[in-house]
């Protein structure tokens, strides 16, 4: 078995201990170090450069300790797939389901989740987004800290465990996507500087040095980063990657990171005969991630846009504070469901400059663009990890999924949204290092009591406590009012995949009618119309055209006198004219 790794840093030698036995390595071009050794699946082994300290491969496939211990030898084609059959998922048209494995089921495992998976194929999604499995130090945690960037977190269930489920939404119909973090490592357990250059000084970054993806020495770290994306969509059989913050890869080279991942996906998509999608988390508001190579853009397929949650959790909560200070303005709701991004090379007040690049209505379609009412990060970075449902009622629950799964962007619905969970979604962390414990607890408190919040309000992230409540309880799937709320998000996707209008991804066939006074959204979608109050009071709407319900959260409130809808207060309801 051949073992290698680049370590342009070590000096006088590396050597490889296998078992408890070292061997030296033989350096080789460019900074690499390479043996053949006998070994079998389930040796462990490390290296030790210029006779310091054992440190785990940087591609490790297996990290059975954690990231401070030995790597494990994995063979990644033992797996006996039963997915030969799978041709992959379509992201146009789509609804994805982001789900985190700690939290999801009372298990935490991936093989926990797989017993859940026939609710997700009950309740219609096509995509299952699973948070990060990076390995990292502790028990559990978000999954953005990972430093072991090819092993599977081990109490997850390891490698093996990931591919049965993968192997398992496959059988079930759906798809995978894994979201991965390439803008930072750690900072606990990360070993890689040891090894070679993979941080540059030049860029300051919110967790230090930034990746070294164009400075000295920067090829075999972007490679790194590449080969890491291919493993997970060739041997892991994922669907797709989200890219996490990727406006937090500072690259300066004239061909990115993200066109060369792009490129090199698609390559491989052809070799395997199936579509992979690579999907980004940007901050950028910049339609250029998502337009393809060819016509100058970064070739990625969608990126999560931010500024529809913004405008729809301004709508429904009435929050203004902080970044949702700007979409509350009038105006905001039509701009943002119509172009997606408020903030198109406008001024943005959060962020005090002009922020933005317009989005062409006509040429670039909305599926490329990721939308939800929740998300890990919406849900978890609030003082307490409350979700809409502990202060909405479940009728403005239900104008919400009306407006988030009848529109052209892909909708993503985050693990118990569906039927309104109870429990709270909270910032938890298993630091094994106790001062990045005792600061990462700090610094939470300080920043929420800046905001008017007492500090013994904000959970503690290392309390097991606040890693336990976060747990969907499933048994109240049953009860009222989760039953009801669930149901019309089924019904709501159910109609989604079977009305044409309700895919189109076409944003200039989008035209909104919104009367702030009155709080009623009108939304026109061909020949379909999704007619939102969110008022308490019923509202008269005019349709301009006979229409006929085909899906009412108020069946017996809701009327139709000609062509003007009387819809019940917070209420909503789904129309097809003619």
């Amino acid at each position: 078995m051949r073992f290698q790794v680049w370590a342009p840093r070590a000096d006088t030698g590396v050597d490889l201990v296998l078992d408890g036995r070292s061997r030296p390595m033989r350096r080789e071009a460019g900074g690499w170090w390479r043996t053949e050794e006998d070994a079998e699946v389930g040796d462990h082994y490390a290296f030790v450069l210029d006779g310091g300290a054992a440190r785990p491969d940087p591609r490790a496939l297996r990290l059975p300790d954690g990231p401070d211990g030995a790597a494990e030898v994995v063979d990644l084609d033992a797996h006996e797939w039963t997915d030969q059959a799978w041709r992959g998922v379509h992201l146009a048209g789509s609804v994805i389901y982001e789900l985190h494995v700690g939290t999801f089921t009372d298990g935490g495992t991936l093989h926990s989740a797989i017993d859940r998976l026939d609710h997700l194929v009950d309740l219609g999604v096509d995509l299952v987004e699973v948070m990060p499995l990076a390995t990292f130090p502790g028990r559990y945690g978000w999954g953005y800290d990972g430093v072991g960037l090819y092993a599977v977190h081990e109490p997850y269930g390891g490698p093996e465990a990931f591919c049965a489920f993968v192997d398992a939404c496959h059988a079930r119909g759906l798809g995978v996507c894994l979201d991965v973090v390439y803008n930072h490592l750690g900072p606990s357990g990360n070993h890689l500087s040891a090894f070679g250059p993979y941080f540059t000084s030049r860029y300051a970054t919110p967790w230090g040095d930034a990746l070294n993806l164009d400075d000295t020495d920067s090829d075999e770290v972007r490679a790194f980063m590449i080969d890491n994306a291919l493993m997970w969509f060739r041997d892991l059989h994922v669907d797709a990657l989200r890219l996490d913050a990727v406006h937090a890869l500072f690259d300066d080279r004239a061909v990115t990171l993200l066109e060369e991942m792009s490129a090199e996906v698609s390559a491989l998509g052809t070799r395997l005969s199936r579509p992979l999608w690579l999907i980004a988390e940007s901050d950028r508001n910049d339609p250029l991630t998502v337009t393809p190579r060819e016509a100058g853009g970064l070739g990625l397929h969608a990126q999560w846009a931010d500024d529809v949650h913004h405008a729809l959790h301004a709508l429904l909560t009435g929050e203004t504070q902080g970044y949702y200070c700007d979409f509350a303005e009038p105006g905001v709701l039509s701009k943002v469901l119509e172009s997606v991004f408020l903030h198109d090379g406008t001024y943005s007040t959060f962020r005090r400059r002009t922020h933005g690049r317009p989005v062409n209505r006509t040429t670039t379609q909305g599926w490329r663009f990721v939308i939800s009412l929740q998300n890990h990060d919406q849900v978890g970075n609030r003082a307490t990890g409350d979700r809409l449902s502990a202060t909405l009622s479940p009728g403005l629950l239900a104008c919400g999924a009306a407006l988030l799964l009848t529109g052209p962007g892909t909708p993503m619905l985050f693990m118990g949204e569906e039927w309104g969970a109870s429990t709270p979604w909270q910032y938890f962390t298993d630091h094994t290092d106790p001062d990045l414990a005792a600061a990462v607890r700090k610094g939470r408190r300080d920043e929420f009591a800046s905001h008017g919040w007492k500090r013994d309000q904000v959970p503690d992230p290392q309390a097991d406590r606040t890693a336990e409540q976060s747990r969907l309880a499933w048994d109240e799937l049953t009860d009222e009012p989760h039953r009801r709320v669930l149901a019309w998000y089924r019904d709501l996707i159910a109609l989604r995949h079977r009305a044409h209008d309700l895919v189109d991804p076409r944003l200039d066939r989008v035209r909104i009618e919104h009367d702030e006074d009155a709080r009623t959204v009108l939304v026109h979608r061909g020949r379909h119309l999704v007619a939102v109050n969110l008022g308490a009071a019923s509202a008269q709407l005019s349709l301009g055209t006979p229409a006929s319900v085909l899906l009412a959260w108020d069946e017996s409130g809701t009327r139709i006198d000609g062509d003007t809808l009387l819809l019940p207060g917070e209420s909503a309801t789904v129309l097809v004219a003619g």
